[in-house]
C-alpha cells in the first residue's frame, strides 16, 4: 500500500481539505520507478497552493508536495536508468508528500546515497534561489555587502551560507528579537530587527560599506526600509510578500537615488535556462550539501499519516527551521 497526501478543495486553512489517502502499489510500465519517498520540506510556496494564493496552481485533485528525495524501490521490465536503491532527487511537482511516488526513471537525478537525504529533500526550490539571487542581478565581489530581509527564511539561512562562501558580508533583517540569535548562528555578520530606522542601524553596522543588493520576501513598508539601505544605484530584488501587502518603494528611492526593482520567481528561470545551466547550478548544490558545508534547520519532521499537523506546523509563524514529511518506511 502507499500513502498519499491529496486534497481536492482550497480554502483559508491551508491543512483544512488536505488527508492522507491509502491507495495500492501501481503497476510499473516499462521506463517507470517505484519510489520510496525519504523526506519532502512543506514550503511557503507550498501552503499558500493549499489556499489557493500561489501564482501557478494544479489541476484537483491533488497531492501536495513539490520536491523531496527518494530511493528506488523498483522499475519497470526493460526500464533503464537509477539502480534499485539508489538515492534520487525527485522530478518537481508530482506530489512527493506520499510514501511512494511513481516517476520516469530518466527524470530521476542520482544523489550520494551517503550524505543525508533530509537536507538534499530540500535542495530543489529554497538554495538555487538563494544561489541565483546571488548571481544573476549583480556583480558582486568579494567584501561586497548584500541586505536581506525574512534571513530566518528557508532562503534566507541559506543566502548567509552561501555568500560567506563567495566572501560576500550580509546584513539580515528579521521581525522579531527572538529570531536574532538562530540567524547568528547560522554565519550571519550583522543581524537587525526591521524598523523605520533600519538604514540608520545599518549605516552604524557597516561603516563605510556599500550594499548594492538588496533581497526582499516580505513586502509592505519592509521593502523600502532596505532599499533606504542600498548605496545608490543599487538593486532591490523582489521574491515574495510575507506581510500580505505589495511592495512599497518610495520616489525617494527609485526616481532620486536610481534603485532599480526587480523580481525573481524560480519557476520562470528554469523556464528560460539552458539544461547546461541547470545542471551547473544544481552540481555545486549537491556537493555543498553532501559534504555539510550547507544546511537547514529542520523543526519538526512528521509521517504522511500526520499531514494535517505537519502542514498546521509549516503555516504557524515563529518556527526555527523547515518542516518535513518524513514517511515511514515498516
Amino acid at each position: 500500500m502507499m500513502l498519499r497526501a491529496q486534497y481536492d478543495k482550497r480554502g483559508p486553512v491551508p491543512q483544512e481539505h488536505i488527508e492522507a489517502v491509502e491507495s495500492e502499489l501501481p503497476e510499473l510500465k516499462q521506463g517507470e520507478a517505484l519510489v520510496e519517498v525519504l523526506a519532502s520540506p512543506i514550503n511557503p510556496s507550498d501552503v499558500l497552493t493549499l489556499t489557493g494564493e500561489y501564482g501557478m496552481l494544479p489541476s484537483l485533485p491533488a497531492v501536495g508536495g513539490n520536491e523531496g528525495v527518494g530511493r528506488v524501490a523498483a522499475v519497470g521490465a526493460g526500464t533503464k536508468g537509477p539502480e534499485v536503491g539508489q538515492t534520487v532527487l525527485l522530478p518537481v511537482g508530482i506530489g512527493t508528500w506520499a510514501s511512494h511516488v511513481v516517476a520516469e526513471a530518466r527524470k530521476l537525478v542520482p544523489l550520494p546515497n551517503e550524505a543525508d537525504p533530509r537536507q538534499l529533500s530540500m535542495m530543489t526550490i529554497n538554495p538555487p534561489t538563494a544561489m541565483l539571487m546571488l548571481s544573476e542581478f549583480v556583480d558582486l565581489k568579494p567584501g561586497d555587502w548584500v541586505i536581506q530581509n525574512a534571513a530566518n527564511s528557508g532562503v534566507g539561512g541559506y543566502l548567509i551560507q552561501l555568500a560567506k562562501i563567495k566572501g560576500f558580508n550580509t546584513v539580515n533583517v528579521v521581525r522579531r528579537e527572538s529570531a536574532i540569535e538562530s540567524v547568528k548562528a547560522q554565519g550571519g555578520e550583522v543581524v537587525l530587527v526591521d524598523g523605520p530606522d533600519l538604514h540608520k542601524r545599518v549605516r552604524e553596522a557597516i561603516g563605510s560599506g556599500q550594499v548594492k543588493l538588496a533581497i526582499d520576501a516580505v513586502g509592505g513598508p519592509s521593502t523600502d526600509q532596505i532599499a533606504d539601505c542600498l548605496a545608490e544605484g543599487g538593486t532591490l530584488v523582489n521574491y515574495g510578500m510575507m506581510s500580505g501587502e505589495p511592495c512599497h518603494v518610495s520616489p525617494r528611492n527609485i526616481v532620486f537615488r536610481n534603485v532599480t526593482v526587480k523580481g525573481f520567481w524560480l519557476a520562470k528561470w528554469f523556464e528560460n535556462a539552458s539544461q547546461e545551466d541547470q545542471m551547473n547550478v544544481f552540481g555545486q548544490l549537491t556537493k555543498l550539501i553532501a559534504t555539510g558545508k550547507l544546511q537547514a534547520r529542520v523543526a519538526g519532521e512528521y509521517d504522511v499519516a500526520q499531514i494535517k499537523d505537519a502542514v498546521a506546523a509549516a503555516a504557524a509563524g515563529e518556527r526555527d527551521g523547515k518542516i518535513l514529511v518524513v514517511p515511514r518506511h515498516d
